[in-house]
């Protein structure tokens, strides 16, 4: 028991001090944290939604529109199919999910079918007599909704990362739901905005073959054409301006790579760089069509529609527009973050101001800190000198947790207060179990050292297996629970290691130093 290796006095003294030195940035104001010494840590521990306040959403995936965009997708395939195989039909269109249509000769059906389960290898087809009817299968529905959500998810983290906003919570929810919390961000009108924007940015031509007011005055909008309303621009009575514009995409979105707020005289504008495909086709329309207007359609709306002057060849341009600084920067997130596969709509909104956070915070220190003297004193009141020792390691407990949270980063959360303050009760419940195994070898007769070395010795399996408990039970919590179930499964996960540490090696250590000094002739514990 005496003999303590120098390797593990080197590992718990490194770690006492390491724990204090990490932990003392949280009890510094952020000002003050700037002015430390080069060879101090500068992290804090990152506070949740409930205790810096911030904004908090509940997204609900759009599939309707996706599920009508796909049905129309199957009427081109389907046009096409039919045409090139020469089978006749006619009243091809979709409603909802499905297509139909009917064929000119009813023998055509069988070929119809085949051709058409050729070309969409996943729908299923209803055949009536001269009537087809098809859509896709359940399964293949159930597949393309769960990865519509996936990449909504993924797209919108991009966004708040962009934002720049620290541990932010984005999760899914029931099967067509996202949960975002951002700590800290306390603008949800803001924030609203640039997670449902399905920002789907496209190039298209504008028809100059007849002006837009004319062909939305008399309703007569040439075949492959779409009139689209200007984003910002209004007439003199104030109505929408709008753009006759082709359907056809001259080039998509998708193929940007780059997008970055600017100024191009004195006006914010945000420029744009595309791949090399993307670059090939612009160079390629804007070669093709000098002197003819190009619209920027972003989500259905037109953001500007510049006349070609050059050939740009470069694979790069500019967006000017009404925008103000904000605006371009936003706008230049959204391209860069990708378009949503489908519109999101906010169900649930709500904003935790920092008062309400502050709140908390006292109540959690108020809490810790009684919590902490009471502990302090029942341990020293029942141990004696064996108790004190044990504060001194749970002291050293408490900052390597802190510590801990501040180096992975990790977000503290009111459940999380509640973590650290259920370690404390662990802490000390693993040295109660050594000292009252201690004090049972000592009422068996054995001496001061052979009682201290049976009560470390006999303790520790029982202290490994009341914690490995705690393991998974908190490894359970973290897996299925959300928001604040994780953060007190981290904690507490956290605490657990600590507490592990500190009552087999810290505590031990302190014991041990106190038998060489002193060769007592009784333990007073």
């Amino acid at each position: 028991m005496l003999h303590f290796p120098v390797w593990k006095v080197v590992v718990v003294v490194l770690g006492c001090v390491l724990g204090v030195l990490f932990a003392a940035p949280n009890l510094l104001p952020d000002q003050d944290i700037a002015h430390l010494p080069g060879f101090m840590p500068h992290h804090k521990m990152n506070l949740g939604l409930d205790l810096q306040g911030g904004s908090h959403l509940l997204l609900e995936v759009d599939f309707d529109t996706v599920m009508r965009e796909r049905a129309q997708a199957l009427v081109d395939s389907a046009r096409t199919v039919l045409r090139r195989e020469r089978i006749g039909y006619q009243d091809l269109g979709s409603k909802g999910d499905s297509v139909s249509f009917t064929l000119v000769n009813a023998n055509d059906a069988e070929r119809a079918r085949t051709e058409l389960r050729k070309a969409e290898p996943d729908i299923v087809i209803d055949t009536q007599d001269k009537r087809v009817t098809f859509r896709y299968s359940d399964q293949a529905t159930i597949t393309r909704k769960n990865q519509i959500l996936e990449q909504s998810i993924e797209i919108v983290r991009r966004r708040v990362d962009e934002i720049g906003t620290s541990e932010p919570t984005i999760q899914r929810q029931g099967d067509n739901r996202i949960l975002v919390q951002l700590p800290g961000l306390n603008d949800p009108e803001r924030i609203k905005n640039l997670l449902g924007k399905t920002a789907k940015m496209n190039f298209q031509l504008v028809d100059v073959s007849m002006p837009a007011a004319e062909a939305r005055a008399t309703g007569r909008i040439p075949p492959g054409d779409e009139l689209l309303p200007e984003d910002k621009g209004h007439d003199a009575q104030g109505q929408p301006i709008y753009h006759l514009v082709q359907k056809q995409i001259a080039v998509g979105g998708e193929t940007l790579v780059d997008a970055q707020p600017n100024f191009h005289d004195g006006r914010p504008v945000v420029t744009f760089r595309f791949d090399t495909s993307g670059g090939r086709k612009f160079a390629e329309i804007t070669r093709n069509n000098v002197g003819r207007p190009f619209a920027i359609v972003l989500d259905n709306k037109v953001i500007s529609a510049p006349v070609i002057r050059e050939p740009i060849l470069g694979g790069s341009g500019e967006i000017s527009g009404n925008f103000t600084t904000q605006e371009a920067k936003d706008l230049a997130l959204l391209l860069r973050a990708g378009a949503l596969p489908a519109p999101l709509q906010v169900v649930e909104q709500r904003s935790v101001g920092p008062d309400l956070g502050a709140d908390s915070i006292a109540a959690g220190k108020i809490a810790c800190a009684i919590g902490l003297v009471l502990v302090l004193v029942f341990m020293v009141a029942y141990y004696g000198l064996f108790g004190l020792f044990a504060n001194i390691a749970l002291i050293f407990n408490l900052a390597q947790l802190v510590a801990l949270m501040s180096l992975l980063g990790g977000t503290l959360t009111l459940p999380g207060i509640a973590g650290i303050v259920l370690t404390m009760g662990m802490a000390v419940d693993a040295n109660i179990l050594i000292y009252e195994r201690i004090r049972e070898e000592q009422r068996l007769g054995r001496g001061p050292i052979a009682s201290v070395d049976a009560g470390f010795q006999r303790a520790l399996t029982t202290i490994i297996d009341s914690n490995m408990t705690h393991v998974i039970a908190t490894a359970i919590m973290f897996q299925f629970g959300a928001g604040p179930i994780r953060g007190f499964a981290v904690t507490l996960l956290l605490g657990v290691l600590t507490t592990m540490f500190t009552a087999t090696m810290t505590t031990r250590l302190i014991v041990t130093s106190w038998l060489r000094r002193t060769r007592p002739v009784h333990i007073p514990v």
